[in-house]
C-alpha cells in the first residue's frame, strides 16, 4: 500500500464512491482487495488519500541560521580542519553538534575534504 501514488489512491476512493465493489475496484486498478480496503479505511478515518505524514522523521540539529553561520565560517578559511570548524561553530550554538554533523552539512554545501594530487617537480629540460 505504501508504494501507491496519490493519484491511484484517489482512483480507488473515486471508484468506491460511485458504488463499485471492493472486488471490482481491485480488478479495475490492478491492486489487491486488502489494498482497496486499507485505502478506504484511511480515507474514512483521516478524510484524505495522501500517504505523506506530517513532519515525519527526525528533527534537524541545525537551523537555517546555523547553516548560514557554518557556511560563513568555512568560506572565511577553506583550508580549516573539520575539528576547528566544529569548535568555532559550537561557540555560536546553544546545543553543541558533533564533528560528523558538521561534515554532513558541509557535504550538503558541496565542500569535501580532498588531498591534492602530487605533481612532479619540473627540471630545466622539462620546462622548455
Amino acid at each position: 500500500m505504501a508504494d501507491l501514488s496519490d493519484f491511484k489512491r484517489g482512483q480507488i476512493v473515486g471508484a468506491r464512491m460511485v458504488g463499485a465493489s471492493i472486488m471490482k475496484t481491485a480488478e479495475l486498478l490492478g491492486v489487491s482487495k486488502g489494498t482497496v480496503s486499507k485505502v478506504m479505511t484511511a480515507f474514512e478515518r483521516e478524510g484524505k488519500t495522501s500517504s505523506a505524514k506530517h513532519r515525519s522523521g527526525r528533527k534537524l540539529k541545525l537551523s537555517e541560521r546555523d547553516r548560514r553561520t557554518l557556511n560563513r565560517i568555512v568560506r572565511k578559511d577553506r583550508k580549516t580542519t573539520a575539528s576547528k570548524i566544529t569548535a568555532e561553530l559550537n561557540e555560536h550554538l546553544q546545543n553543541t553538534v558533533s564533528q560528523k554533523t558538521v561534515r554532513r552539512e558541509l557535504h550538503k554545501f558541496g565542500f569535501h575534504g580532498r588531498a591534492a594530487i602530487r605533481k612532479p617537480l619540473l627540471s630545466k629540460t622539462n620546462v622548455s
